[in-house]
């Protein structure tokens, strides 16, 4: 099975994280099938981008996102709309 999750970078104690598609038996930092984008908890507002093209083709494929990876999704849908509604 197919799991959108985070993978963890940077230093001791400074963590940032990359979104990614992975096989579910794998460790966390082994090879991926596709980084979706990235999110930076230690910035003042976070910091995140994720390419939502392409966590819709790995939804579509039957991938699994993690509780953190869906909120995460949830709120760039949110930004997403936001920015669209502000240019009409």
């Amino acid at each position: 099975m197919i799991k959108l999750r985070l993978m963890r970078f940077g230093a001791k104690k400074k963590p940032s994280y990359r979104i990614v598609a992975i096989d579910s038996r794998r460790a966390r930092q082994s090879k991926t099938l596709d980084t979706l984008g990235y999110y930076n908890p230690r910035t003042e507002p976070v910091e995140f981008r994720i390419d939502l093209e392409k966590v819709n083709y790995w939804l579509n494929k039957g991938a699994k996102p993690s509780e953190t990876v869906n909120s995460l999704i949830n709120r760039a849908v949110k930004v997403q709309k936001t920015t669209q509604d502000s240019k009409s």
